[in-house]
């Protein structure tokens, strides 16, 4: 195998320079950025995360230690294949290879198929080490594409394994791809899953629609002007779907999305899950708050907030979130929009407080 033709997954790639990462540093936001990169970012006065456009509170970087190790891992292993594996690593093109077939053809039974997504799935926990003909066969495109199709000829119980599958193989592919839902005959099957799908078909969904919105603008833009996706995702906001909340605050992003959100109950979901949600260190309530945040540039969000029942209190009760502080900045910022040119919003926060 020749060092040029050495596929680097996106995974290891900076987002701005696009290049293998040297010295991979994670900014508050959560994404990775080669620290050289993000300081010559930083420097020419940008005050923003390239990737996400959100407002830097916070301008430290925390070493990406785990990803580092695994990039020194998948260099070491593929020098070693260089050298020594070309024989095996080639029978194992083979079978991947023939795993694709199986999954194209028509003459294929679902059962053959599931089986055939079952071992995908067990391959694809090796990535980025191993199995990486995954990746040149771009079985990440296949599923989509498959999954996507038409909504006739895809069974729900292959399209809940076909996605789970294409979510472990995300990312180390190109999100490009996913860029095929541009399409409207795509986009249509995509809403029937929504309505039609299984619990963990919608999960599967929402996570894509998280990855669209980091990553492709146009998209992101056309499922935020979807009021039936958005209606969609309030319902599973309601339910306290944590995927949910994943998919809102990612199309929340967008300046563009937010009027949207807001008008068709997103805030008010978002509202009732900080009432309930447990305040643990796995807890989505701070990204939830964030979300609140964003959707503040819109004046029908103030409203909501001000007339839900929970609406300043549980934003008071992130203020003063103890346990790692997660969230309160979003929180004091909400509370001083609100509070602004509200009376009664700031009546309630004193409440709230003593």
């Amino acid at each position: 195998m020749d060092g040029a033709e050495m596929i680097v997954p996106p995974l290891f790639t900076c987002p701005i320079s696009l290049d293998l990462f040297k010295d991979p540093v994670t900014l508050s936001t959560g994404q990775t950025y080669d620290r050289s990169c993000i300081e010559k970012w930083l420097a020419a006065g940008n005050l923003t995360c390239p990737v996400t456009m959100q407002k830097l509170q916070d301008r430290s970087m925390v070493p990406n230690h785990t990803l580092r190790h695994l990039i020194d891992e998948w260099l070491q292993f593929n020098t070693q294949v260089e050298t020594h594996d070309c024989i095996e690593l080639t029978e194992n093109d083979i079978c991947i290879a023939r795993m694709k077939q199986i999954i194209e053809s028509d003459e294929s039974t679902l059962e053959t198929k599931l089986q055939v997504l079952e071992k995908v799935h067990c391959l694809s926990q090796e990535l980025p080490l191993r199995n990486s003909c995954l990746l040149k066969l771009d079985f990440f495109g296949l599923l989509l594409e498959l999954v996507f199709r038409n909504t006739e000829s895809c069974n729900l119980r292959f399209a809940e394994k076909a996605l789970f599958c294409a979510l472990k193989l995300m990312p180390f592919s190109d999100i490009r791809t996913i860029n095929i839902l541009k399409q409207e005959s795509q986009h249509a099957v995509f809403f029937s899953l929504f309505q039609q799908g299984t619990m963990s078909i919608k999960k599967s969904l929402c996570l894509l629609v998280e990855a669209i919105s980091s990553s492709v603008q146009e998209l992101c833009e056309k499922l935020g002007a979807s009021v039936q996706l958005v209606q969609e995702l309030v319902h599973l906001l309601q339910h306290k779907s944590e995927a949910g909340i994943r998919a809102v605050s990612g199309l929340a992003l967008m300046e563009r999305n937010r009027q949207n959100l807001a008008r068709e109950g997103a805030v008010e979901g978002l509202i009732d899950y900080l009432s309930t949600a447990e305040i643990h260190k796995r807890s989505l309530a701070p990204m939830a708050m964030s979300t609140i945040e964003n959707l503040l540039s819109v004046p029908v969000a103030k409203d909501v907030i001000i007339n839900h029942p929970s609406g300043v209190k549980a934003i008071v009760k992130m203020v003063f979130r103890v346990s790692d502080h997660q969230g309160s900045e979003s929180a004091l910022n909400s509370l001083l929009l609100i509070c602004s040119d509200s009376k009664s919003a700031r009546e309630k926060a004193i409440v709230d407080e003593s």
